[in-house]
């Protein structure tokens, strides 16, 4: 399979052996969500996951997610109201926060008075209710109801369309920052950005404690996806973007989101980034043992659209079938990649190339898609960039990442059709390399006596950008 799996962590992995059978299951990422449980949570859980990995022979890299600026109202005296179409009802800022009822509720955000106007649309609750503000008087935004609903309490605010003015990282999620660097991370992804500005900011706020922690940028805000150039500088100041479905479909709309799925996934591959697809893509199964139909059609057209990893988030963390989502999963990525679709690239062939790996990681390629008989293109690597830029060229091949470095091996299992395994060339001569690399995959049964493999390799072991 060459489609990698993140699975969220929670209750449901914590059960006992549930943990070793989805890593079993061919979990690659997981994914820990700092929305939810306590630094300490955090920390057990990856201790736990390093111990199986090493066990089964597996590298499996750790996602630290941020919670972000996620807008809520506040809370109902009842815990929750019925909005009927065409009432009034009132956004309150200064409203006590358990004082909510049938005519107004507080609001976490203390600014939202401040990013709304008569005209603008408000969803709640990921969209199921819907309100239109009619004024805004001091601390009170005035609204109709336009879809009613149940509204309980805690739930999400979207602005249709973007341009609520909430920075990106919080003071939560500087907190959560400094627990990620210290429970060893290997990508942080980083909640609501609106331009390259915040992922910059980020990095910086991890600085050479964290310089190994690839960033993740998850695209869900309108004013993120709204031009190419917004989005390009997004891709660009990051490792990996995930394309986060639900905040991104309310602010944009469902029909919008199909082709901006599809751009996203083009843009990122042809930046050499790494893709995730992420929310709902298996949600049947947060209570089901078997997927929708429709369920199998998204991850599989997820993985034509060559996405490098497609996400699991309620269905692992809380669901009855954390395991056999996983195994679903598996077999739906194995299917799409069957797909003569799903082999065939285009991906630069006719652009020039500025960089020398870069120049030989698509060569490499190139080769091994139309030479008859190879059976692997192997990299040595010592930051996991070859393999990565090898892996944005679709192929049936595998692309087996040899890396000294820990941290580089766990950073590639989240690329798409790459291997990554341990290869200590510390105590070899370069005479040896190849013999070496070559026993590796034949060991690993990737290769067999007499099949070509094509090797990419500096001239200066460990050293970075020598290939």
């Amino acid at each position: 399979r060459r489609t990698k799996i993140v699975a969220t962590l929670g209750p449901a992995s914590d059960r006992p052996g549930v943990l070793e059978r989805m890593i079993a299951a061919g979990v690659d990422v997981v994914r820990l969500n700092f929305s939810h449980g306590s630094a300490d949570d955090h920390r057990r859980r990856l201790v736990e996951v390093r111990e199986i990995a090493t066990r089964l022979g597996r590298s499996v890299a750790a996602l630290g997610d941020l919670q972000g600026p996620k807008i809520r109202i506040a809370r109902f005296r009842d815990g929750a109201v019925d909005l009927e179409e065409g009432q009034a009802f009132v956004l309150d800022v200064a409203l006590d926060g358990e004082a909510g009822d049938a005519g107004r509720v507080g609001c976490d955000y203390k600014a939202l008075a401040d990013d709304v106007a008569p005209g603008d649309r408000l969803l709640l609750d990921d969209g199921r209710l819907v309100v239109d503000v009619t004024r805004v008087a001091g601390s009170e935004i005035h609204t109709t109801v336009v879809q009613g609903g149940r509204l309980s309490n805690n739930k999400g605010i979207n602005k249709q369309g973007g341009g609520l003015s909430a920075p990106a990282l919080t003071d939560k999620d500087k907190a959560d920052l400094a627990t990620a660097i210290d429970i060893g991370v290997d990508y942080l992804a980083v909640s609501f950005p609106r331009s390259a500005a915040d992922m910059h900011e980020a990095r910086a706020l991890l600085g050479s404690a964290g310089a190994e922690i690839g960033l993740v940028a998850k695209l869900e805000r309108a004013e993120a996806v709204a031009d190419d150039a917004t989005l390009d500088g997004i891709i660009e100041a990051s490792e990996a973007v995930m394309v986060a479905r639900g905040d991104l479909g309310v602010e944009i709309g469902d029909e919008a989101l199909i082709g901006t799925q599809k751009r996203i996934i083009k843009h990122a591959r042809s930046h050499n980034r790494a893709v995730i697809t992420a929310t709902q893509m298996m949600e049947s199964m947060i209570e089901a043992p078997l997927p929708t139909r429709a369920e199998v059609f998204d991850v599989a057209n997820a993985v034509l659209d060559a996405t490098d990893a497609v996400m699991l988030s309620a269905e692992t963390a809380a669901g009855d079938f954390p395991v056999e989502t996983i195994e679903a999963m598996a077999r739906v990525c194995l299917g799409a990649e069957r797909e003569r679709i799903a082999q065939e690239s285009g991906h630069r062939i006719h652009e020039g190339f500025s960089r020398i790996d870069e120049t030989i990681a698509l060569s490499a390629m190139y080769a091994a898609n139309h030479l008859a008989g190879v059976a692997a293109i192997a990299c040595m690597t010592a930051t996991g960039y070859t393999p990565l830029i090898a892996s944005r060229i679709r192929s049936g091949l595998p692309i087996v990442g040899l890396a000294h470095n820990p941290v580089a091996q766990r950073r590639m299992a989240l690329y798409r059709g790459v291997i990554s395994l341990p290869f200590d060339t510390s105590e070899m001569t370069a005479g040896e390399l190849n013999d070496r690399a070559l026993e590796r995959l034949v060991a690993q049964g990737i290769a067999e006596p007499g099949d070509h493999v094509i090797l990419t390799r500096g001239d200066h072991m460990n050293a970075h950008g020598g290939t």
